[in-house]
């Protein structure tokens, strides 16, 4: 739909939308009896998972009342704790399978079935392989271990209002050292069955690890974190000092305990780079995929949509780059040029970083007074820009995003890694700020969270395909809705060629045997990201497995699910109407093109 189509629509048909989007959600969400019982029993299930995730309690805002025990706790990583986990994983699954759904509403099975779909999908890899993740395989790599995440999570998430919070964050800080020396133990067996990440990554993990241990105490980011807030709520205390010693005595020697064995493991772990290296590899990457996707494409037929995608996207970038003079050359190598001119490049200074992170800012404010023309009463939680922490950018995401808590005690925040500024041409910005805030995640995790009547289990869970697809629907979103203006166009396709590369890149890895080298000069050529970038992606790819491919292809499923109302409702369509689905919650691709169809047919009931 060109842009003064979309505009027209949107205006024309705002009336219609506001009555038939809030009818159709009324009656979709008003649950009956059978409905009540079952939403408390998945309640039940879900404040009893609670307990056993202390960090899930803090992240939601749930630390409170009969659950503020938690919030000096840390979850148990013990085999003994994982195992517990699951029990009470199949636990859940019985006690949704024993629920009839025959009384149930259309509502209350739709949620009864996408319970159970959730809820096998977190047992699964821990019964076929006896794996945490089948896309997450590895225990501790450059993006994931206690060692990467804690720090970050008592910083951003674990808030200190009250001298009390203050003790709790000394707490947790004191389980660090439990939580290390059980991962560390953990690491031993999963060594003893070959699950240890590539060399490069333990590399990278250990460079990481050093860079937490050798920072004197007193300057570490888990003192200084402490301090900082609790003096800035005028909470008395010697809390610097209490917590270096912490640091010192107990979190730094189990962390040396984990060095220790990292490198014992270093020489011995297999060859290559995909899942492949792995024992039953070719089974885990299938699983991953089909997790990640939602779908039962296989390897090969995600790889040649990719390259399909790869070339069509190619060719409209093509004419966006030769209006603008750049002729010469591939795609790539012309992107690539862009991204090196100095009217496109930030200065790579922290004064830089500040600047960037305001046009950032101002994005989100102009998109803001935009959502009204596309959604119906969209959610506004407050969003906050911040930079990964600097002892963990060598190995973090270049942006993610953390939502809000449920009792609005922090702002969601969407993190960006600003390393190397160069890695952040202008002209790319306004895609990613739209991708991880609004109209992206940020406004998804918002209608999630706030704009249904959801039972808890649900709100608050997260399916890559549906969230990332819609993500990079909500990129072409704000196209439509004037977000981009000259080469900002190019960013914007440059987004889509990136997440259509990566198709062929995690295929090439996990299926096809690629190296992480050869993946990274695809990505390099084909998207013309900057090598020290494309790198960082790839090995992400590596250690993250079939997670890349969910974009693309929940992106595909959006537009077609739009395409299909547009073409069944006619008149009737409307953007904030197809958007209100957003307040049923997050459910795997084939479900929601089963609901987008049930969807039409209820307007279409509607005269």
């Amino acid at each position: 739909m060109l842009r003064r189509e979309f505009m027209a629509t949107a205006g024309a048909g705002l009336a219609w939308s506001l009555l038939s989007s809030r009818s159709a959600m009324a009656a979709a969400t008003a649950p009956n009896g059978a409905d009540t019982a079952f939403y408390a029993k998945l309640d039940g299930l879900f404040y009893e998972s609670l307990a056993q995730s202390p960090e899930m309690a803090t992240s939601l805002g749930l630390d409170k009342g009969k659950y503020a025990v938690l919030k000096s706790r840390l979850s148990d990583g013990s085999r003994k704790g994982r195992e517990a986990d699951l029990t009470l994983g199949h636990k859940a699954i019985a006690e949704v399978e024993k629920v009839d759904p025959a009384p149930l509403s259309e509502t209350g099975r739709r949620n009864r079935e996408l319970s159970l779909y959730q809820l096998r999908q977190r047992v699964a890899a821990q019964d076929r392989f006896d794996l945490e993740s089948a896309q997450r395989p590895y225990l501790i790599t450059q993006q994931g271990g206690a060692y990467f995440s804690l720090p970050d999570f008592l910083d951003s998430r674990h808030t200190i209002e009250t001298k009390d919070d203050a003790e709790a964050y000394l707490s947790r800080l004191s389980a660090f050292r439990t939580a290390l020396d059980d991962e560390t133990d953990l690491q031993k067996e999963y060594g003893a069955r070959g699950v240890v990440a590539p060399g490069w990554s333990l590399d990278l993990t250990l460079g990481q690890m050093a860079k937490l241990r050798d920072t004197p105490a007193a300057q570490s980011g888990l003192v200084t974190s402490l301090a900082r807030r609790a003096a800035a709520k005028g909470i008395a205390g010697d809390w610097a000092a209490r917590a270096s010693a912490i640091l010192e005595k107990e979190v730094h020697p189990a962390l040396d305990r984990q060095i220790a064995l990292l490198r014992a493991q270093r020489p011995n772990t297999a060859a290559g780079d995909g899942a492949w290296r792995l024992k039953r590899g070719d089974e885990i990457y299938a699983e991953a995929l089909k997790q990640a996707t939602t779908t039962e494409y296989s390897p090969e037929e995600v790889h040649r949509i990719g390259l399909e995608q790869v070339a069509d996207l190619s060719a409209q970038l093509d004419t966006i780059l030769r209006s603008a003079g750049l002729t010469q050359g591939p795609v790539g190598a012309r992107l690539d040029a862009l991204n090196k001119r100095p009217d496109q490049l930030y200065a790579n200074t922290d004064a830089g970083r500040t600047e960037l992170i305001a046009a950032l800012n101002e994005g989100i404010r102009q998109m803001y007074a935009k959502l009204p023309q596309v959604f119906d009463n969209p959610p506004q939680q407050p969003l906050e820009i911040r930079r990964v922490p600097p002892e963990i950018q060598d190995g973090a995401s270049n942006g993610y995003y953390y939502r809000a808590p449920l009792d609005g005690s922090r702002p969601a925040i969407y993190w960006i890694n600003l390393k190397d500024v160069g890695d952040w041409p202008k002209y790319t910005l306004p895609s990613l700020t739209y991708h991880e805030g609004v109209p992206g995640h940020h406004l998804q995790g918002g209608y999630a969270q706030t704009g249904g009547e959801l039972p808890m289990l649900l709100r608050n869970s997260f399916i890559s395909a549906y969230g990332e697809g819609w993500a990079l629907y909500a990129e072409q979103l704000a196209d439509e809705l004037g977000g981009y203006s000259g080469l900002e166009r190019a960013g914007y396709l440059q987004s889509y060629l990136f997440r259509a590369a990566r198709l062929v890149i995690d295929t090439g890895l996990h299926h096809y045997k690629w190296s992480r080298e050869k993946a990274a000069d695809y990505m390099v050529e084909t998207v013309g990201f900057a090598r020290p970038r494309s790198l960082r992606e790839v090995e992400r790819y590596c250690t993250m497995i079939g997670q890349a491919c969910s974009y693309k292809m929940g992106h595909t499923a959006w537009v077609k699910a739009r395409q299909r109302a547009q073409a069944a409702l006619g008149d009737k369509f409307t953007l904030p109407w197809f958007h209100a689905v957003l307040a049923e919650g997050v459910m795997p691709l084939s479900m929601l093109d089963k609901r987008v169809d049930e969807r039409i047919a209820e307007l279409q009931k509607l005269g």
